[in-house]
């Protein structure tokens, strides 16, 4: 029996495209978050919050381009997942000013860039 490829198409869509499209809602609405309404637990929090998230975003999408695109190099990889994380953290940074007691900030986008690479890495 032949294989239908517009279900071959959802599946790898549901498979590696999702967690991509999840991660990216979940960042968005960690950032709609006032600042008075996120608790501080530890030092750094935010450093490490930034670097997890990102770095998880990262591993997903490299994990998708990688098995949706073949041929692409490892190193093609890595910069286009490094490239796409960054663009979307500093869209979220953008976000981030019109949310009360929230702010953009350049270090958080570069640990977002930080986790970004690190991710893509893990994902190799």
């Amino acid at each position: 029996m032949p294989v239908n490829p517009s279900h071959n198409l959802k599946v790898r869509f549901i498979k590696y495209w999702l967690p991509v499209l999840a991660g990216m809602v979940f960042i968005f609405v960690s950032s709609c978050l006032p600042g008075k309404d996120i608790p501080s637990l530890f030092p750094f929090q935010d450093v490490l919050f930034h670097l997890a998230i990102y770095a998880l975003l990262a591993y997903f999408f490299a994990r998708a381009l990688k098995n949706t695109y073949s041929g692409l190099t490892l190193s093609k990889i890595i910069y286009f997942t490094v490239v796409f994380s960054l663009a979307y953290g500093l869209t979220d940074e953008l976000h981030q000013l019109f949310v009360p007691g929230r702010c953009a900030s350049g270090l958080d986008l570069l640990t977002d860039g930080l986790g970004s690479f690190l991710g893509s890495l893990v994902y190799r």
